[in-house]
């Protein structure tokens, strides 16, 4: 198995993508969601996709990791969304 370059998605920007992409969410209930501001969100995301794009593109590896957040539970479903904690970036 050959060596890959990696690309690493914080947790925080992880959770952008999947609170726009995959839940279809506007900015603003995203960056409510994730209690930061709806610009600190664009940043947030716009840098998530970045990546994602430069793994698609060039065949890197996507590892997922660091950033500060606490896992809470949510009422609707069953799996766990984070929450952005602390200064905003």
């Amino acid at each position: 198995m050959t060596h890959l370059d990696e690309v690493v998605l914080t947790v925080d920007e992880f959770e952008a993508i999947r609170l726009k992409d995959a839940d279809g969410l506007e900015q603003e209930q995203c960056a409510q969601q994730m209690n930061i501001s709806q610009p600190t969100f664009h940043r947030l995301y716009q840098e998530a996709r970045r990546k994602i794009a430069d793994v698609i593109v060039n065949g890197k590896a996507l590892k997922i990791e660091g950033g500060t957040y606490e896992i809470t539970p949510q009422q609707t479903h069953r799996r766990k969304r984070c929450h952005h904690r602390g200064e905003e970036i």
